[in-house]
């Protein structure tokens, strides 16, 4: 299913406005329920302003002798992102001033882009250079450049609870695979992984925005709704190439959604790095500054910049594939998994041990114990004695290297038995009692 999504997808040409958003989030709409929602050309958003809506129908070069040597239709990367509309003759010298190539890779159709000052070019791989003889050209750029809209797009699933998860990912590059495509695809079907579900005690959010500039609009309208609610995030991108794992951590660096990715990863056995926060990346940048400090991190594969292809057209197709995005997903619904258990407990009974044996919860009878029973009885006396209100449950099962979640069903029974009290819960009933005197 993935890679059936990928290649309705991959052909699409988006930018941060335009059809190629909505055509994109309609596609993956017909996964998860996406809602569009439309913002206007000169919206400002802190620094920024929404630009011009961009639209291409065609782009060209074409020969003395009328033969077509760069075209838009066969690959999206040919024109650089945003080129304003163009129709005219010039000659080879003015053709290469707008011509783009990256020499270092002379197969590579380089991805260029100009959104914020009107401009036009081309892109076309550096070994075809010698082919480039002519004196003139025809240049032809059937495109729009007008005021419009952005598009971003939005999901939510509500829990129980009026705290919140975040995931955000950005659908502006054109044809791409790892620094694009793929982290839209894990992140709906993330999306489509929890949207049924009744037991959940987040409210998860989900947003698809054109990179920086959508994330700014986003702050700029909800950024205190965020700050209220937001227990942990995490920007979804470049997870569908390599064998490691990457974390890279918020700007605070020891956030919730810090301490869950680096918890799950480290029982998952998988390889991983993790990377401290720096302003080199994706949308973390914003969510992370300064007038925010959001809880958001990146949980990636092969990170962007760390692959020759990043940014050009071999970061294509054969890079990616089904196992390592999916691979992806259920590293994530683990992640999920794992903060939806995560509680902080308190013991009730401090005065020695309780005596479990009369509660059900240890065997009366000593001797030969399955492995089963010996788990148990190491999860329920370690939570009894860790259980402070301030060690939760990923803090007590690191003393056992076990995976936190894994802890939850020893802890809701000694809750049910009364030996722990839910810190969290018993707030919440403490503030509705206040609000109700």
């Amino acid at each position: 299913m993935l890679m059936d999504l990928f290649d309705r997808l991959f052909p699409i040409n988006r930018s941060i406005t335009g059809n190629g958003v909505r055509e994109t989030l309609h596609i993956l709409g017909e996964c998860a329920p996406i809602r569009q929602r439309e913002f206007p050309t000169g919206t400002v958003c802190f620094d920024w302003t929404v630009p011009k809506e961009w639209n291409v129908r065609d782009a060209y070069v074409k020969d003395g002798q009328g033969r077509t040597l760069i075209d838009f239709k066969a690959n999206n990367l040919h024109l650089m992102g945003y080129s304003k509309p163009f129709r005219g003759y010039v000659s080879r010298n003015e053709l290469m001033e707008h011509l783009y190539t990256k020499p270092d890779l002379p197969d590579a159709i380089p991805y260029v882009m100009s959104y914020y000052r009107e401009d036009w070019g081309f892109c076309v791989e550096h070994r075809r250079l010698p082919e480039f003889t002519d004196d003139w050209y025809e240049v032809v750029i059937d495109s729009d450049l007008e005021d419009g809209h952005m598009t971003i797009g939005e999901g939510f699933i509500r829990g129980s609870s009026d705290r919140e998860i975040l995931l955000s990912t950005y659908v502006c590059h054109p044809s791409m695979a790892i620094n694009e495509l793929s982290g839209p695809l894990v992140q709906t079907m993330i999306y489509r992984a929890l949207k049924d579900r009744k037991d959940l005690k987040y409210n998860y959010r989900f947003l698809y925005l054109p990179e920086t500039i959508g994330s700014l609009l986003y702050l700029s309208q909800h950024g205190d709704e965020l700050v209220a609610k937001v227990d942990a995030g995490y920007v979804v991108t470049c997870v569908g190439h390599g064998e490691a794992f990457t974390y890279k951590k918020s700007k605070r660096g020891d956030t919730l959604a810090d301490k869950a990715a680096l918890h799950v990863l480290k029982q998952s056995g998988k390889p991983y790095k993790v990377v401290e926060w720096n302003p080199f990346g994706s949308d973390e940048r914003q969510y992370c500054s300064e007038g925010f400090r959001l809880p958001v991190g990146s949980l990636m594969r092969t990170m962007y910049g760390e692959y020759p292809e990043y940014h050009t057209s071999l970061d294509n197709r054969s890079l990616i594939s089904e196992q390592v995005l999916q691979e992806t997903v259920d590293m994530y619904l683990a992640l999920i998994e794992t903060l939806e258990a995560n509680e902080t407990y308190v013991c009730t009974h401090i005065h020695g041990e309780p005596k479990l044996d009369k509660r059900g919860l240890y065997p009366y009878t000593g001797g030969t114990r399955t492995p089963e029973q010996k788990l148990r009885i190491l999860q329920t006396t370690h939570l009894i004695a860790f259980s402070d209100g301030q060690r939760d449950l990923m803090d007590i099962a690191e003393t056992l290297n076990l995976a936190g979640k894994d802890m939850k069903e020893a802890a809701l029974q000694l809750v049910e038995h009364g030996l722990l009290r839910n810190v969290r819960t018993s707030s919440e009933l403490q503030t509705a009692a206040g609000k109700r005197d």
